[in-house]
């Protein structure tokens, strides 16, 4: 069931087999201090400094960038606190394990945020999926990055593994020689399950003729405005006595839903990877006359 989730959205998430590699905590902790000195570099038209800093972020391709001000600047921190000796290159051949540490604890800080990427619980980082928005426990980052999280939340740092044998969703189900299932999203993905699985799909009619009324998008300037309507559409939604569902994309908004639902004093319960032990009491009511639910997608369409 929910094939595409397995096959289409984490083709290219990495099983690995992985062992002991050897402790380096207290590098971390040392490289997590300085990180937060170093500035973002803003370009609003290419070519043209808005901001002038240390280092760019591309939010499309996950991936951050130590521009020459920003090699410079971290060089001389590290001199300084002992971790690189006076004038030193971070790209020596034997300094490359410690730019590594680097650029752990630089994307641990900018590309990796609480509540959103992961949560902390009972002292463990914690990752949540984000196709499901369920936590995953025992699932860790490799190349030091869990560790640098780990440094930056304050929390005892575990182990750090080594890879010693990889391969994808993709490459897995590939050797099998007979491969299906089900899901209400195959047809737009058809394409891919033919080039890449050579699937093809067939699309089931529905039992019934299709109630649901699909309006067109509102847009906001702000946020603000944006929550504002969403709780006018909740009020009116529940004075018509309907259970009402709030889909959420990250663990941050689905809080910050509920904090401005508090404040209008309205009911409700708040489904995350926070809660997820109360899950089927939650999913249980959800469908009462006026009970409102808010909801990361770990809710699917159940």
């Amino acid at each position: 069931d929910e094939v595409d989730s397995i096959l289409i959205d984490e083709a290219r998430t990495p099983l690995i087999i992985s062992g002991q590699a050897e402790d380096s905590s207290k590098l971390y902790i040392e490289i997590n201090k300085l990180i937060p000195q170093l500035e973002l570099h803003v370009e609003e038209v290419e070519g043209e400094v808005t901001k002038a800093g240390h280092y760019t972020v591309d939010e499309k391709t996950r991936q951050v960038e130590l521009n020459e001000a920003g090699h410079q600047f971290i060089e001389d921190m590290l001199t300084g606190v002992g971790l690189l000796a006076e004038g030193e290159s971070l790209y020596s051949a034997h300094n490359l394990g410690l730019l590594t540490h680097v650029y752990a604890g630089l994307r641990a800080h900018k590309l990796f945020h609480r509540n959103i990427e992961y949560i902390v619980q009972d002292g463990q980082v914690v990752l949540v999926d984000e196709h499901t928005g369920r936590t995953m426990p025992g699932r860790r980052l490799s190349e030091g990055l869990h560790q640098a999280i780990e440094a930056k939340e304050n929390l005892n740092i575990q182990a750090e593994s080594q890879t010693l044998a990889s391969t994808t969703f993709q490459n897995y189900f590939r050797l099998y020689n007979k491969l299906s299932g089900m899901t209400g999203t195959a047809d737009t993905e058809a394409f891919e399950f033919h080039q890449i699985y050579g699937l093809s799909v067939m699309v089931i009619p529905p039992n019934k003729p299709l109630a649901r009324k699909d309006y067109n998008d509102l847009v906001f300037l702000t946020a603000e405005e944006k929550y504002a309507a969403i709780i006018n559409d909740i009020k009116e939604c529940m004075t018509q006595g309907r259970p009402v569902l709030v889909g959420t994309a990250t663990i941050e908004t689905s809080e910050h839903m509920s904090t401005l639902l508090d404040k209008e004093g309205i009911e409700h319960k708040v489904l995350n990877a926070k809660f997820h032990e109360k899950e089927a009491e939650i999913i249980a009511q959800a469908g009462r006359p006026g009970a409102l639910t808010i909801a990361t997608n770990m809710a699917g369409r159940g």
